[in-house]
């Protein structure tokens, strides 16, 4: 037994390594920089703590998550290995406290947020640090065309030339092919090295219901779905409204949001995990770094604005490998709705000009209040949070939100950093204004084909987002079992469309007559597949009565 299996018995008890977590270990103790994408469950941590206990010194890990910061050092704690974590809530003097522990050796793992790798300092106590590991968790939120952008990580490429030598672990669970690439240059990869986890959930089946009662629709899928379930909503007033429905219709049912305060959090989280309440109904501040494998059904009443969200949402469902389904409730309107966000979520530039105008007069001396600082200058409040991140992202202003999840709460605040410049001199960047609207349309876009499509895979068409190709039908969303009411089995489709393949291997196009006779199935059923798959799979291309494949 290797070094890498002894830690892995010993401390966690496991026999084996999960797929490409032992391949990931074994770049990374060969000093390589590494960029892993496992979806939601795959097992991340593993990747960086058993190697980070073979190698001398200590591993630093930037993750924006503190729910999962606690998690992971209480887990590491439990079985014996000594972590801590810094991050907002906590003193000056706490955090002075935590990393002399770290520079005197007493640590092996340390937790941070992004936003503290720009504090003086903690970059003066990292000069002190034997580092051997830095790893950056949720590694989208680096790149500015993920659906996810938070410029304090743009903060780990000053903290990488701080530790020259250090191997960095960037890990993600979702990631476009361009996001890759972008992760990678951002964070000064030495040379790319990618590890790719298929994106295919065999057993999770992916279900779009379209309904103008959703509630109603909702509570018909639970009766039906028995075990464990979370069921997404657009915002926090919806969630204690649609679990008061659920225990209404008998089902029990509690919700969650970020407005919440810690204790209720735990007390409700502790409540869903323990199974001594069925569903959750939450906000999307609800599911990153809480591990149940077992829930077996997961819900949106609204769609997020990217299927990379929607994916990892989806996704924890069904992580224990057995049969789970992610089902998307949709109206006439929702599509409209989704293609407002747009509007909100970039506010024309003389909204925003206005708005930085008003903080000029407004007193940012204290705390900021969004709902009086709306309610003074009669402004919407959605559209002016939205603005605040922009005027953040063109380097006007520092807009620290609400901290709900630290230990202590800390209040909202707005800083001018370019006090002088009036709103008329505002220059809103086109790659901050321009090109992020593009993509958030384009990423709009492909939630309402997702949506609305009758005839692809609803697995192929998210696998394919994610830049994998030649994935099968998975045979169980509603789309493939749809074809089977047409009078085609999956198992038939699959086998006509495998044989087409192979017959079609060669580069000269083929009569379709010639293929549907060679073929051990009826006419009919093979020329019901040929039409599939040249009107949606762009493999295939017919013309003049023939067949050939690209």
């Amino acid at each position: 037994m290797d070094v890498y299996h002894k830690i892995l018995g010993k401390y966690w008890g496991y026999p084996a390594f999960r797929p490409l977590q032992e391949e990931i270990i074994h770049a990374v103790c060969e000093g390589k920089d590494t960029l892993g994408l496992m979806p939601t469950g795959g097992g991340k941590s593993i990747t960086f703590q058993v190697p980070a206990l073979i190698m001398e010194g200590i591993c630093i890990v930037i993750t924006p998550l503190i729910a999962l910061m606690r998690d992971q050092v209480d887990n590491l704690r439990r079985v014996g290995i000594n972590a801590t974590a810094v991050y907002s809530g906590m003193s000056r003097q706490e955090i002075a406290t935590e990393l002399e522990r770290c520079i005197s050796g007493n640590c092996k793992f340390l937790y941070i947020s992004p936003e503290r790798l720009a504090m003086e300092q903690f970059r003066e106590k990292l000069q002190a640090m034997n580092v051997c590991l830095l790893v950056v968790d949720e590694s989208h939120c680096i790149s500015q065309w993920g659906y996810d952008f938070r410029p304090s990580y743009l903060h780990i490429a000053d903290v990488r030339k701080q530790l020259p030598g250090v191997p960095v672990l960037a890990l993600t669970a979702t990631a476009t092919p361009e996001v890759v690439d972008d992760i990678q240059e951002r964070l000064l990869f030495k040379e790319k090295n990618v590890f790719r986890k298929s994106f295919v959930r065999p057993n999770l089946a992916y279900i779009v219901r379209r309904t103008e009662d959703k509630p109603g629709t909702l509570v018909y899928i639970l009766s039906k779905v028995p075990g464990t379930a979370i069921v997404y909503v657009r915002n926090r007033k919806q969630t204690k409204e649609v679990a008061i429905l659920l225990q209404q219709a008998g089902i029990s049912a509690d919700y969650f949001h970020a407005g919440l305060s810690r204790e209720e959090k735990e007390i409700r989280q502790n409540r869903w995990k323990n199974n001594e309440c069925r569903v959750m109904v939450a906000t999307n501040a609800f599911g990153m770094g809480i591990d149940k494998p077992d829930v077996r059904l997961v819900v949106h009443l609204d769609m997020p604005g990217s299927l990379e969200e929607y994916y990892q949402e989806a996704g924890r469902a069904g992580r224990d490998n057995k049969k789970a389904y992610a089902v998307a409730l949709c109206s006439e309107t929702d599509s409209l709705i989704l293609k407002k966000r747009i509007e909100d979520e970039f506010p024309d530039k003389k909204l925003i000009k206005q708005i930085y105008e008003a903080l000029d007069s407004y007193d940012l001396a204290h705390n900021f209040s969004l709902a009086d600082f709306c309610s003074t200058y009669q402004l919407p409040p959605l559209q002016v949070h939205h603005a605040l991140k922009l005027l953040e992202l063109s380097g006007y202003i520092e807009y620290i939100e609400q901290q709900d999840e630290a230990l202590h709460k800390i209040a909202p605040q707005v800083t001018r950093t370019h006090p002088g410049i009036k709103g008329n001199s505002l220059i809103i960047p086109p790659s901050i204004y321009e090109k992020r609207r593009e993509r958030a349309g384009k990423r709009i876009t492909k939630v309402v084909e997702y949506l609305e499509t009758e005839r692809i895979c609803r697995s192929h068409l998210l696998i394919s987002y994610f830049g994998e190709k030649d994935t099968e039908a998975c045979g169980c969303c509603d789309v493939c079992l749809s074809k089977n009411s047409s009078g085609l089995s999956n198992r038939d489709f699959n086998m006509i469309r495998d044989k087409l393949l192979k017959r079609l291997s060669g580069e000269q196009p083929l009569p379709v007559n010639a293929i549907t006779e060679s073929l051990p199935f009826p006419a009919e059923k093979s020329i019901t597949v040929i039409r599939f798959l040249v009107e949606h799979d762009s493999r295939f291309h017919m013309k003049d009565g023939e067949i050939c494949m690209k």
